[in-house]
């Protein structure tokens, strides 16, 4: 068995007129209105909280672009370095040949009779 309290909040919910009628009651009375601000308040971002976040908004594009900007210098010394690489790698690899072609080949045509 429901009591009265019960039936008159089913028939409020219900009932969308009732349910604005009741706020509007509700609205008018200054303290009750005072402690629908208060707890909505928290909810709301102010002018300040929206100037920070811009202002950290602003601080971090910043950031990403001198991020942007060492990536693009690291990648232009990645390059670098891998033209050197190969520079040093084609005159490590012809000196070997230059070093093998002097003192091997000699030696073998020595063994075969040629020099």
């Amino acid at each position: 068995m429901q009591s009265l309290g019960e039936k008159v909040l089913d028939e409020i919910e219900a009932d969308k007129r009732l349910r604005k009628r009741l706020a509007e009651l509700l609205v008018t009375e200054p303290d009750v209105r005072l402690a629908l601000i208060n707890a909505v308040l928290t909810d709301i971002a102010r002018k300040e909280d929206i100037r920070e976040l811009r202002s950290e908004m602003s601080q971090l594009r910043g950031e990403m672009n001198q991020l942007r900007g060492e990536m693009s210098q690291l990648r232009g010394e990645m390059s670098q370095l891998r033209a050197e690489v190969s520079s040093n790698l084609r005159w490590t690899i012809g000196t070997i040949l230059t070093i093998w072609g002097a003192t091997v080949i000699p030696v073998l045509l020595r063994l075969i009779g040629i020099i």
